[in-house]
């Protein structure tokens, strides 16, 4: 059985279990505990093979502020997803500071399953609002949590 979807004009929930996606042979890249992935770099000077972290700049075109988000119609819809992780994780990379936002969504994983993509900001994580928090902070209560994370984002409306 696939996603399950409900719309309504200001909300979308999606449901979506990474078990499904495990079995297809797809390899998947371990997370840090702030969201990061490992990625091997070549370094002269060190002989040492552990891995280095690589974060890439940010994804979003312009700064946000979560006043901008809140206004009442605003170019931002509401969306809900609930996402159930798997043996590597929930699949998403959260970035950011006051509002965070979605940096990076990997396409075999629970998150893109969903429908969470890239640039949406992170409103809520299990009930409680995460507007005036930074990422870290944002992945620390992901990561603490239960397995399954119901996520409310902000996206910028298609015009």
């Amino acid at each position: 059985m696939g996603p399950r979807t409900a719309e309504s004009a200001s909300k979308e929930v999606k449901t979506a279990s990474g078990g499904r996606y495990g079995g297809q042979g797809v390899a998947r890249q371990r997370s840090c505990s702030d969201g990061s992935n490992y990625s091997r770099r070549g370094l002269h000077n060190n002989s040492s093979s552990s891995p280095v972290l690589y974060n890439p700049k940010s994804v979003l075109k312009r700064p946000v502020s979560t006043e901008e988000l809140q206004t009442p119609g605003g170019p931002y819809i509401k969306k809900t997803f609930t996402i159930m992780g798997d043996a590597v994780g929930w699949g998403f990379v959260v970035r950011g500071n006051r509002p965070c936002h979605i940096q990076a969504v990997e396409p075999s994983g629970p998150a893109a399953a969903a429908g969470m993509k890239v640039c949406q900001f992170v409103v809520a994580v299990n009930g409680l609002n995460v507007l005036d928090l930074d990422y870290r902070t944002v992945s620390n209560l992901i990561l603490t949590g239960p397995k399954t994370v119901v996520m409310e984002v902000m996206e910028e409306m298609d015009h």
